[in-house]
This record gives C-alpha cells, structure tokens and sequence, in this order.
C-alpha cells in the first residue's frame, strides 16, 4: 500500500511505504527510485528514512557515449605493450 505525500523541502511528490514492505519489495523500488520516484520509509507511520535517486545519476544516452569515446579516440595511436599484446593475440 503506497500513500502519496509532499515532500515539502523540494516540493516533489513522494510516496510513504512501511520498513517491511521496502524490505520485502526492495528491488522493484529501486528499479522506481531509478526512474525518478521518491519514498519515505515508514516504521509503523513514522517516517525514518527516505529513498531517493542519487543527484547527477542520470544516465548518459548511448550514442552520446559511443561519440565521447569516437572523440577521445581522435588523434591517438595504440603503442607500447598494449599494441604488441593484441597482435600476439592475433597471431
């Protein structure tokens, strides 16, 4: 049973679910909490902690990714013993 209130220092709305059932439900939580919601856990209506998403969490879309890497590419060269490794693994 999920009950909806405000969280009143960001204003954003939160849900209250009980110590046992974050316990019980933990991974389908953080899976919601990955998603942008918030809980206040409760101990028999009391609030005592809050699960929140972690600030700056957010992730990077792939392809964002892939053209970071493609840049940082740009302009080096493999050498050294990393370079002699992978033609040893080739041949």
């Amino acid at each position: 049973m999920f009950r909806l209130v405000v969280d009143q220092s960001e204003m954003r709305q939160m849900s209250d679910v009980g110590a046992y059932e974050a316990k019980t439900h933990l991974p389908k939580l953080l899976e919601r909490v990955t998603q942008g919601e918030r809980f206040t856990i409760t101990r028999h209506g009391v609030p005592v902690a809050y699960l929140v998403p972690v600030s700056g969490s957010q992730r990077e879309p792939v392809s964002r990714i892939i053209q970071q890497l493609r840049e940082f590419r740009r302009g080096r060269r493999l050498e050294g013993p990393v370079k002699e490794l992978i033609e040893e693994g080739r041949s």
